[in-house]
């Protein structure tokens, strides 16, 4: 990974040429497309920009790209791919398997989604908010499940506490946990003024909305918050 990761400083030269845009000159390609997308995700958002002015900031000639990516889709794919193994890597570290104790742990998956989402918002938004079709990439669609499995194990580990007729559908609890997290991310992620008026960190509320959620699973009959 690492080589991999030296030769993208290569295109991030000034080039008079290019009036101060981004000059690529050899290395990896895929990777310099890759990183200039999310320089443009960041400026300008996941469609706010077109194939074309991704190879203008490497400075590539406009066919270039498609020895790699077959069109601005893929790359979009890729890049969202990208952010998902990175965020269920995340979350798969934040949840350690449960330990030392799972409902601390199932908290703690919650404060890393809004961690990458604050950390990584250019992944983040290519993620959630690039509108790919649904077949553009089997990766995606697999790294997707991934990131989602690993809240579905945590919900599942922690409802097995739980009495058998008071346990919530796992699946049905891991959307909400995902929805919940991924409101709050949404929300302190905006520019605008949606978010001034919040007396709260987005880390405080996300806790509030647990334990509120949790104690109306029982938990809160049974375990510490």
């Amino acid at each position: 990974m690492g080589a991999s990761v030296d030769v993208i400083t290569v295109y991030m030269n000034k080039s008079k040429r290019t009036g101060g845009r981004r000059g690529y000159h050899h290395g990896n390609l895929s990777e310099a497309l890759v990183q200039a997308a999310l320089d443009l995700i960041a400026k300008f958002g996941p469609a706010g920009f077109s194939f074309a002015e991704v190879t203008r900031a490497v400075g590539v000639s406009p066919a270039a790209p498609y020895r790699h990516f077959r069109d601005r889709d893929a790359l979009m794919a890729d890049i969202a791919r990208r952010g998902f193994d990175k965020f269920a890597d995340a979350l798969s570290e934040a949840w350690n398997s449960g330990q030392p104790e799972a409902l601390a742990a199932f908290k703690s998956v919650g404060q890393a989604y809004l961690t990458f989402a604050r950390n990584e918002p250019a992944y983040f938004a290519a993620m959630f908010e690039a509108r790919l079709p649904t077949d553009t990439s089997r990766e995606l669609t697999q790294a997707t499940d991934r990131a989602f499995a690993i809240l579905r194990q945590a919900c599942e580990t922690l409802i097995a506490d739980l009495p058998e007729g008071k346990r919530p559908p796992a699946m049905m609890m891991s959307l909400h946990v995902w929805a919940m997290a991924h409101g709050i991310a949404s929300l302190f992620g905006r520019g605008d003024s949606a978010r001034r008026n919040i007396p709260m960190t987005p880390e405080q509320l996300l806790e509030a909305d647990m334990l509120i959620y949790l104690d109306g699973l029982g938990f809160g009959d049974n375990k510490d918050g």
